[in-house]
């Protein structure tokens, strides 16, 4: 092994693995990775099979995809290599469309500028599973970190990815009627790779369009490219400043979603699967089950209790919602950090459709986005309230906290009575009156993320204070 790789700092998380640029995201650990994926496609996939390859925005991952082509082509494998950055969802519907071996697509997604990323995209075009990632990580200390040993430039090819994708958004989406809503839209690109495909449904579906960073900067003009409250300010103004009907937005690599309403608030992920699941049955007849995360609102199930939907909660991590949507009718899936797919797409997070649906759903109703939120949670009996906690914990603290709570769980929180504790992922105490609390411990850093819902502002805060105050309580005392 070279000394500029160290396979110790390769750990693959939820969607793959990320690390800084130049410090664990190198080169040779590209290359390594890139072989710890090839004996894998091995395995799973004929030599027929093209390897699709895409990439981000960010900082050399056109560099970084470019040198994984090199390994694969090397190790015999015919490669597509896009022809720009694109969008994650656009190589995964590729990759099912070209019947690949896969996609590997280099993204940190919403992390910030100094962080790359890898992901194996299998050619079902959803995340790839954990029995996948397993094996790809249990091959990555025998991998080699050597330059390839040949240039076979003739089994890499460039190609396009985005016409065969919007022609298939198009399928998914009543142009005509956005057409005729002649909506007035801001579109903030957060400098991420949905420039150029978002904005180009927009403007075929005759919006008023008014975009910004829309330009490739890899520092992501000194923000994130996360599209929440603090990196959408300019967005909410221009909306505001021009009484425009909506403003959207993507993430990095364009699998999650910002939606702004007319009024300049900025939609939670969870408000939005409401909104959207109400669109879908409402509005266009569609049916199916609604599948959420441990740390997604409730509110769905009360909205599929309604339709007589079926409802699955599944652990966090797109790759379970993807994994259901494979098995039976999915009507919409989605979780509380922004991501979401629907009947009739790919098994995974779509934030192109996802901002489009909104529009849509706009267009159908005729009414501001602003009273649709109100209608939708009324008709899922909210408002619920939600909240995360993210608490710094040396190591020790977070284990007594896991161990405590798994071991002796609470029979009440702030008064009101735990009915169920459910370990899917993490801690989830089910409370009376439709409240819960998960507790799911980082993987990788000294943190305890604490996820509340109750159904009243009061009650939320005083939930959050005793969580805290429980958690504060089992630190260990130093010795």
């Amino acid at each position: 092994m070279s000394a500029s790789s160290n396979s110790s700092q390769i750990k693959f998380g939820t969607d793959g693995w990320r690390g800084i640029i130049a410090d664990d995201f190198t080169f040779p650990n590209v290359r390594k990775v890139t072989r710890a994926i090839a004996s894998y496609l091995e395995t799973a996939y004929s030599k027929d099979r093209p390897v699709l390859i895409a990439y981000d925005t960010r900082f050399l991952a056109d560099q970084f995809a470019q040198t994984s082509a090199e390994v694969l082509a090397d190790l015999g494998w015919t490669v597509k290599i896009t022809d720009r950055d694109c969008p994650t969802p656009v190589i995964a519907y590729n990759a099912r469309l070209l019947n690949s071996a896969g996609a590997l697509m280099f993204t940190a997604s919403h992390n910030p500028a100094p962080y790359c990323g890898i992901k194996y995209i299998p050619d079902y075009a959803g995340p790839a599973t954990p029995e996948i990632t397993d094996t790809i990580v249990a091959n990555i200390d025998s991998a080699s970190d050597a330059l390839p040993g040949s240039s076979p430039v003739g089994k890499i090819s460039i190609f396009d990815p985005k016409p065969e994708y919007l022609k298939f958004i198009y399928t998914l989406l009543d142009i005509e009627r956005i057409k005729s809503a002649n909506l007035k839209v801001k579109y903030d690109a957060l400098y991420s790779t949905s420039r150029g495909y978002l904005d180009e449904v927009l403007q075929q579906c005759n919006c008023q369009l008014e975009s910004f960073h829309t330009n490739r900067d890899v520092l992501f003009g000194g923000g994130m490219p996360e599209p929440k409250g603090e990196q959408l300010v300019g967005l909410v103004e221009a909306v505001r400043a021009d009484q425009a009907d909506l403003g959207l937005a993507t993430d990095g690599d364009s699998d999650r979603f910002g939606i702004v309403d007319e009024q300049g608030n900025v939609l939670t992920p969870n408000t939005v699967l409401l909104l959207l699941a109400r669109h879908l049955i409402k509005n266009k007849g569609k049916t199916g089950a609604i599948v959420r995360t441990v740390a997604t609102t409730h509110l769905l199930d009360n909205f599929a209790a309604k339709y007589g939907l079926p409802i699955y909660e599944t652990a966090v991590g797109f790759k379970y919602i993807g994994e259901k949507m494979r098995e039976t009718t999915v009507l919409i899936g989605g979780e509380e950090s922004g991501g979401l797919s629907i009947v009739g797409h790919i098994p995974e997070k779509d934030g192109i459709l996802a901002d489009m649906l909104v529009a849509e759903a706009i267009a159908y109703e005729g009414k501001p986005l602003s009273q649709l939120v109100k209608e939708a949670i009324a008709e899922a009996d909210g408002p619920l309230y939600n909240d995360r906690l993210d608490l710094h914990l040396t190591e020790a603290h977070k284990t007594a906290v896991i161990d405590s709570f798994t071991q002796n769980p609470p029979s009440d929180v702030a008064g009101i009575k735990v009915k169920e504790v459910g370990r899917k992922d993490g801690i989830k105490l089910y409370l009376e009156e439709g409240s819960w609390v998960l507790l799911r411990p980082s993987g990788t850093e000294p943190l305890v993320r604490v996820y509340l819902e109750t159904n009243s502002a009061e009650k939320l805060a005083k939930v959050a204070q005793q969580m805290e105050s429980a958690i504060a309580k089992l630190e260990p005392v130093a010795v």
